[in-house]
């Protein structure tokens, strides 16, 4: 199972992100939160933005929509050449069609679940997603501590994707350090936002390989290996 590190650019410098790009080029995917002040109380980057970032990022994007309206505002984001685009299963009655529709644009395709929202009406629809991101923070802002209680349905998850064997990436995001990132590899996690512990480190490459090293030496299924 691999191990993929996506820093996210809301720790960044905002007044020089094509630089700040250049600093984690080490990393596996650039994570970019767009929030429109209705779904979360805060507003971020938008469309023209993103365009701007496909430009000139280095690495794939990971596009996280904390927004209302996915089935209308996420295809743009696909369409716009986002690796991934995730949405929130909160904003929307029908995350089936919004996931059909941006895999037909060309990018996969995320179904993100607040701490607080039951993963089990999702556990059937697993085979129409790429990617699940469980939130281990309350979104809307950067820089919370990680909530362990999440951890359980992360590893529902998990136990769902490997029982019908499934090619389904698990992303966590949220108080993502050093030492939080065993707990949630552990738990089943394969693919790490951070956003503080790498645009605030010293050496953001070396801080993103040590990241690595700790989820891969913890991950699902290795822990025993450990004790």
């Amino acid at each position: 199972m691999a191990t993929r590190i996506n820093p996210s650019i809301l720790a960044a410098d905002f007044a020089n992100f094509e630089s700040e790009l250049g600093r984690i080029r080490s990393a596996d995917l650039v994570h970019v939160d767009i929030m429109d002040n209705h779904f979360v109380p805060n507003l971020t980057f938008g469309l023209g933005m993103v365009e701007r970032l496909q430009q000139v990022s280095p690495l794939p994007l990971d596009i996280h929509l904390m927004i209302d309206d996915p089935e209308r505002w996420a295809p743009g984001y696909a369409e716009a050449g986002a690796f991934s685009v995730t949405f929130h299963a909160e904003a929307t009655t029908d995350p089936v069609t919004v996931a059909r529709r941006l895999r037909s644009i060309g990018a996969r395709a995320g179904i993100a679940l607040k701490p607080g929202t039951d993963v089990a009406p999702y556990l059937d629809l697993l085979p129409e997603f790429d990617q699940v991101l469980v939130m281990t923070v309350e979104p809307g802002f950067g820089g919370q501590s990680f909530m362990q209680s999440t951890m359980p349905t992360l590893a529902q998850l998990r136990a769902a994707v490997e029982k019908n064997g499934l090619d389904v990436w698990l992303q966590v995001d949220g108080g993502i350090t050093e030492q939080t990132i065993e707990i949630a590899a552990a738990a089943g996690a394969d693919t790490f936002v951070a956003g503080s512990s790498v645009f605030g480190a010293e050496n953001p490459a070396a801080q993103i390989s040590l990241l690595r090293e700790r989820a891969a030496s913890h991950r699902h299924g290795a822990g025993n290996l450990e004790s």
